[in-house]
């Protein structure tokens, strides 16, 4: 996915990056781009503004796909997906969010759309994302962004 490839560019990390390096990154941009070392020039201070909201945003986005931050919670993902039922699912831009009846909602990025229209027409959407869709695509808690907003 295009925004995940820009948010490890800006940052500067590989995929293969653990949490422990994208929070160093992260504390090193943040003191380069820290809007209150800006203070004498305006305009650089907006710059160093919005500078430092994308690199916030990119990190947080790429702290919730780390594989650590899935491995802690992969049991109640687990229990989700095997055990609650589909209400709903939404496509966008190669993103599939799922909402379950447990009230978990998670994103599955880089989704082609012939598996969403698979989904779509598929007897059982939950036995179908189960086999193609769970376990096949990078993804996130929609529910812990909520929260932490």
């Amino acid at each position: 996915m295009k925004k995940i490839v820009d948010y490890r560019k800006l940052l500067g990390v590989t995929k293969e990056a653990e949490l422990q390096e994208l929070k160093t990154v992260y504390r090193s941009l943040m003191k380069t781009w820290h809007p209150d070392k800006f203070n004498a020039d305006a305009e650089a201070k907006l710059d160093a503004e919005e500078k430092s909201k994308t690199i916030i945003e990119a990190y947080h986005f790429l702290v919730s796909i780390a594989p650590e931050t899935r491995l802690q919670s992969i049991g109640a993902y687990n229990d989700t997906t095997a055990s609650s039922g589909i209400t709903d699912f939404e496509y966008k831009s190669q993103i599939l969010r799922i909402d379950f009846a447990d009230g978990n909602s998670y994103e599955y990025f880089d989704v082609p759309k012939a598996v969403y229209v698979k989904l779509i027409n598929a007897d059982s959407p939950g036995r179908f994302a189960r086999r193609h869709i769970f376990n096949e695509y990078v993804y996130r808690s929609i529910n812990k962004l909520v929260a932490t907003a």
